[in-house]
C-alpha cells in the first residue's frame, strides 16, 4: 500500500501552524511603513483567524474558510480596486517570508520554498488581477488548491 504524503497543511503544522503563520504575518505587516496601508482603514476583527482558515484551505487542509467566511470571489473583492500596487506587494511578499522564520516555518527549506511560492503567486495574481475595480471579480471563483508541485489545476 502506498503512504500518501503530507499535504503542505499538514507539513505547516496543521491549523495551529497556519494561526502562527498569521498572526506572525499580519504583526510584521502592521509594522511595515507600505503594507500598513492596506490596514489603515481597519480590518474585521477576525482577520488572523479568517486569515489562516483561508490558508489551510488553499494548502489542503481543512475547508472551513468555504464552510463559514465565503468563497474567493469575496476574498479577490477584499483584494481588488485598489490600483497598482508592485511596491506593496513586494514588501507583503518580504513579511511573509520574515514570518516564516517568525512562525518556526523557515527550517524546512522545500517547505519554506513551496510556501513562499504560494504567497507570492496569490498576491501577484489572483489578489492582484482586479487592481481596477472589484466590481471586474467573477462571482463563483473557488479558493485555489497549492500543493508541493504548485497550483493544482
Amino acid at each position: 500500500m502506498m503512504k500518501r504524503m503530507r499535504t503542505v497543511f499538514e507539513a505547516a503544522g496543521g491549523n495551529e501552524g497556519m494561526q502562527r503563520l498569521a498572526e506572525a504575518w499580519h504583526r510584521r505587516v502592521m509594522a511595515d511603513e507600505v503594507v500598513s496601508h492596506a490596514f489603515s482603514h481597519g480590518f474585521h476583527t477576525q482577520h488572523v483567524e479568517r486569515l489562516a482558515a483561508y490558508w489551510a484551505e488553499s494548502l489542503g487542509g481543512p475547508t472551513t474558510y468555504s464552510d463559514f467566511y465565503g468563497d474567493e470571489t469575496s476574498v479577490v473583492r477584499l483584494h481588488s480596486g485598489n490600483g497598482e500596487h508592485d511596491e506593496m506587494n513586494r514588501r507583503a511578499i518580504a513579511c511573509f517570508d520574515q514570518a516564516l522564520t517568525d512562525a518556526g516555518l523557515a527550517e524546512d527549506g522545500t517547505l519554506r520554498q513551496v510556501l513562499h511560492d504560494y504567497f507570492a503567486w496569490a498576491t501577484t495574481t489572483t489578489m492582484y488581477r482586479y487592481h481596477q475595480s472589484a466590481d471586474e471579480v467573477p462571482s463563483g471563483l473557488r479558493i485555489p488548491h497549492w500543493s508541493w508541485d504548485g497550483l493544482e489545476v
